[in-house]
């Protein structure tokens, strides 16, 4: 195999790849191993007949194909390996020589990945970050805690009141007609969530049990359903059943039943060191992600749109599978938002572009700086992961068999952003404002 590379634009490249005849010829004659069952000629048994008959009856070219398809694709992966380009999409092929006893000879052209210029990177500054855990914050998220953990017992006895969850029947309709979507028999719902149209809840607050009355409000504007947007609509509703919200006593028993802990003091110090933390993981994100940011604008690089294009395919992918967990499907989120899919993807396309962007240029510093990913660092970060999440090490391992270069992509991209970091001017303004 010879290869050639010519740069035919400015993120494209066109490689001509000659294969020798005798390869060619071994691909043909599979080719013609595997289509003599489907070829008939009169006189000869089918699956029987010479290579040399079909060629002469049909020509040779009936084999080209198959023997195409098997010899070009890994001419190609050696072709690219030999020139050391990086291709970011699929390959054009065009065939240029091709014939019985010559040289297979055919032209791939390809979107590379782009060269990164880059600037500065080295003694950035960077502001200083520190998040502190106050008391107020462990209260208030002893609060959320107990939220999650309430329960809803029966207050049935009594009026509907806000932060109560009913259960009601309802029927709605548009000038006295009854509208797609707009019934439901024993629909739970939370005073308060803002769940339902704008004046929905509120004027349920007040009815009883069994009561029935007839809400009117007005859909907004902006509503998913074209045809019932700033329509007036009039709900015949009925009380089935009325809950309140019992929140369980801060106490022991409460730590016990939320946790390991067997007394609230203990379950207190242990969340307190969790949520100091998540607060220094949070201002080492944030102090990191500015100084990505930083550094990135300083470079230069000529993205081709390819490679945004299939950024937002994943980003929409990512979108998908949360939607899936909501019981829906992209085209229903679509048409739920009036959204078009060529507006829906323009969304994403800025932050696609960043994306990529700074992944090319941590890319290019990791390769400036030799930065790289041994053993030593993927068993470290598998035991990270194992003491984390507290599983036992060879599951963890087992999870990422098969992954190993994903991992080490991951590894990388935080090798090299410690790097940044450890290589940066940390600033703390409240220093600067008490000297000043």
């Amino acid at each position: 195999m010879k290869a050639t590379a010519e740069k035919t634009e400015k993120n494209t490249v066109k490689l001509e790849i000659e294969v020798d005849a005798q390869q060619f010829e071994e691909a043909m004659q599979k080719s013609y191993i595997k289509n003599r069952k489907n070829i008939a000629i009169p006189g000869f048994r089918k699956g029987r007949v010479p290579r040399k008959i079909i060629e002469t009856y049909y020509s040779e070219a009936v084999f080209y194909e198959d023997a195409v398809n098997d010899v070009c694709p890994k001419a190609y992966l050696d072709a690219v390996k030999e020139q050391g380009i990086e291709p970011v999409d699929q390959p054009e092929f065009d065939i240029v020589q091709i014939g019985q006893g010559q040289n297979l000879i055919f032209t791939a052209e390809v979107t590379v990945k782009p060269e990164v210029e880059l600037g500065e990177y080295k003694g950035i500054e960077v502001q200083k970050v520190e998040y502190n855990v106050t008391e107020q914050d462990v209260e208030q998220r002893l609060k959320q805690l107990q939220e999650q953990n309430a329960r809803w017992i029966s207050a049935d006895d009594r009026e509907v009141r806000n932060d109560d969850r009913v259960t009601l029947d309802y029927q709605g309709s548009v000038d006295g007609e009854l509208f797609e979507g707009g019934s439901a028999e024993n629909q739970s719902l939370e005073i308060g969530s803002g769940q339902f149209i704008p004046g929905f809840e509120e004027q349920l607050v007040g009815m009883k049990v069994g009561e029935e009355n007839d809400i009117k409000v007005t859909f907004p504007e902006e509503y998913h359903a074209a045809e019932l947007s700033g329509k007036e609509a009039v709900f015949h509703v009925k009380i089935n059943e009325i809950k309140e919200k019992e929140l369980p006593e801060l106490d022991d028993e409460f730590a016990k039943d939320i946790s390991e802990f067997d007394t609230l003091e203990d379950y207190k110090a242990d969340l307190v060191k969790n949520m100091e933390k998540s607060a220094k993981d949070s201002a080492k994100a944030e102090m990191e992600n500015s100084l990505i940011k930083e550094i990135v604008d300083r470079c230069t690089v000529d993205i081709p749109d390819v490679m945004v294009e299939h950024q937002v395919d994943h980003a929409i992918y990512d979108f998908e599978y949360t939607l899936m967990y909501r019981g829906l499907t992209l085209e229903q989120y679509l048409q739920f938002t009036n959204t078009s899919m060529d507006d829906f993807r323009a969304q994403y396309r800025d932050e696609a572009y960043n994306t990529v962007k700074t992944q090319l240029v941590l890319e290019k510093i990791g390769k400036e700086e030799k930065i790289e990913v041994t053993d030593q660092d993927v068993d470290a970060d598998i035991k990270r992961l194992a003491e984390e999440n507290n599983i036992e090490e060879e599951k963890v391992r087992e999870y990422w068999k098969g992954q190993e270069a994903y991992l080490k992509e991951n590894l990388l991209f935080q090798k090299t952003v410690d790097f940044l970091m450890e290589n940066a001017v940390i600033v703390d303004k409240k220093e600067e404002n008490k000297e000043a």
